[in-house]
């Protein structure tokens, strides 16, 4: 049976998007509240931009989940595979040296309200969600048991991790939720499972030339936080704060930054919507700063310009 929250957490959008939208009448944009943004109170997140094969990010998962012999869950659902391999699907995590690997999957909402199919989910302590389309773990998993036990393991103190459509599913608004095609930002579904609430994440960033794809759904929806990550890379989130590992970059779309400044100054060059953040970064979602940049203070975009004179004799 389809759980009340489901329900509520569709509302919650809705609501949030009446109050985010811009007076039509007049230009100007109504106040909006962004600090709605946190992260997970117990357990991690491990959330990948897609293409993974930088062993990092999954030797931290395992740790994450408490190490090699640790209970560890795959979903594969939203890959729409009429067969599922589960030796294929679980690899990338035996390859690395994880033990105790669990394949569940089912496209049939109520098999994944069963106690037999929730089991193992019950026992794990790590999950992950493999890519494909992630409206597929919505219609299979949105308001049943399984949604609920997987939470579970985040309140435990355990990891939920994914890749590509396994990212998206963890922020709240679900992008590239529709079902004909993936190049539509908002579409028929757009509830995402909320593990980081008051998000939107996309991947496959820069490899696709998405970067500039979140956009419309920060003007849309302006109290979202959006994050974009791009291929091989992944940000680990524990807490409010989240780390860059990885290969690649992960941009930051904040509403905040849009608003012009008292004199008329863009917050980001040349009028940028986003910015960049690489491996070793350290951002906070709540408060939504960066709190460390790899590589000193000289990549601090926000910084107060040296206005020092030095003068230099030839």
């Amino acid at each position: 049976m389809k759980q009340p929250h489901y329900l509520l957490a569709s509302l919650s959008i809705s609501i949030l998007t009446l109050f985010s939208c811009a007076d039509t009448r007049t230009g100007e944009l109504i106040t909006v509240d962004t600090t709605l943004t946190s992260g997970p109170e117990n357990g991690s997140l491990v959330i990948v931009g897609g293409a993974m094969h930088d062993t990092v990010i999954v030797d931290r998962f395992i740790e994450l989940a408490g190490g090699p012999d640790a209970p560890i869950v795959v979903i594969p659902t939203a890959s729409g595979a009429e067969e599922i391999n589960d030796e294929r699907v679980s690899r990338f995590l035996t390859a690395r040296g994880a033990a105790d690997v669990t394949v569940v999957h089912t496209y049939d909402s109520l098999e994944a309200d069963t106690p037999e199919f929730i089991e193992p989910i019950k026992k794990a302590s790590g999950l992950w969600f493999t890519g494909g389309r992630q409206w597929r773990i919505v219609d299979a998993y949105g308001g049943t048991a399984t949604e609920d036990e997987i939470r579970k393991i985040l309140e435990r103190g355990g990891v939920i991790g994914g890749s590509s459509a396994g990212a998206t599913i963890q922020g709240s608004y679900l992008v590239r939720g529709d079902t004909e095609t993936n190049t539509i930002m908002m579409g028929d579904h757009e509830r995402g499972f909320s593990y980081l609430t008051a998000s939107a994440i996309d991947q496959h960033l820069l490899v696709r030339n998405r970067q500039h794809d979140l956009v419309e759904v920060i003007e849309a929806h302006p109290n979202l936080l959006g994050i974009g990550i791009d291929e091989n890379t992944a940000i680990v989130v524990q807490g409010d704060e989240f780390e860059v590992i990885g290969r690649s970059f992960v941009a930051i779309y904040d509403f905040n930054l849009w608003n012009k400044g008292d004199m008329g100054e863009s917050h980001l060059a040349n009028g940028g919507k986003f910015f960049l953040l690489r491996a070793g970064d350290r951002y906070n979602v709540h408060e939504r700063r960066v709190t460390e940049w790899s590589g000193g203070a000289n990549r601090d975009i926000f910084a107060e310009p040296d206005t020092t004179i030095v003068s230099v004799n030839y």
